[in-house]
């Protein structure tokens, strides 16, 4: 399938300022771990007492645990602490990814990091899961070495769709926002990347529900496709 807006005169990932660095969301992007975290949430969203119909779940895809869950107890008006409610459930997610086998990356994700480290491309990961989950995938899918900053959302003081855990990767990486490119996979992601000043590549993936990625600058299936533009893209690597 081919991507979408690649063409347009006015896309304005093509155009100045020059592209400095990238900035990964994991869940979605390097990795197809949604359904997982989809199955895991299902169960602690029972163990709660909460009916989350599937419309309702694929809402809160880029969004910290934290926000998630205290969206749940409210709009389902049940009383249980927060802080329990997040300990017990990140303890089931680490449990779980621990023990799963086929913890992989996307299909030519290493190819394509690999070309825009030796691009001299800075590289973060900005996630929504928790720093050890960001360490335990990372490690697990071989991408660690490839990363010099990674920020869990935790870190920040507001999650997506606020844009402050990509403010925060841009600050780390030393490169101004106007020069970072996000990919994204989820509508939270991807407007917090916008409203970062960044621009911001979509990634239409299955496994994390029917997004709306229609303020991305491109929208893409497949790290297929971003191999295919490489010659397109305006590296300005500052000396």
């Amino acid at each position: 399938m081919a991507s979408e807006h690649l063409n347009h005169p006015s896309s304005p990932l093509w155009q100045d300022p020059p592209i400095q660095a990238f900035i990964f969301d994991m869940d979605g992007v390097l990795i197809d771990s949604e359904p997982i975290y989809f199955e895991i949430e299902k169960s602690s969203f029972q163990h709660l007492g909460a009916t989350v119909e599937e419309t309702e779940h694929h809402t809160y895809v880029g969004v910290t645990l934290e926000s998630m869950f205290q969206q749940v107890l409210d709009k389902h008006q049940l009383n249980h602490v927060l802080a329990e409610v997040l300990a017990f459930h990140k303890e089931n997610v680490m449990k779980v990814m621990q023990g799963h086998e086929e913890l992989q990356a996307f299909d030519h994700v290493e190819q394509w990091i690999q070309w825009l480290s030796n691009s001299g491309i800075k590289l973060a990961v900005a996630s929504s899961s928790p720093r050890s989950l960001i360490e335990l995938i990372l490690e697990r899918t071989g991408l660690r070495p490839f990363f010099t900053v990674m920020v869990s959302g935790e870190e920040v003081a507001h999650g997506k769709p606020a844009p402050d855990i990509f403010l925060h990767a841009a600050e780390l990486l030393q490169v101004d926002p106007q020069h970072c490119v996000v990919i994204e996979d989820s509508r939270n992601g991807v407007q917090a990347a916008k409203d970062a000043g960044m621009r911001c590549i979509g990634h239409q993936n299955p496994g994390s529900g029917n997004q709306d990625l229609s303020k991305a600058d491109i929208i893409i299936h497949s790290y297929a496709e971003l191999l295919e533009l490489r010659d397109s893209l305006h590296i300005g690597v500052r000396s």
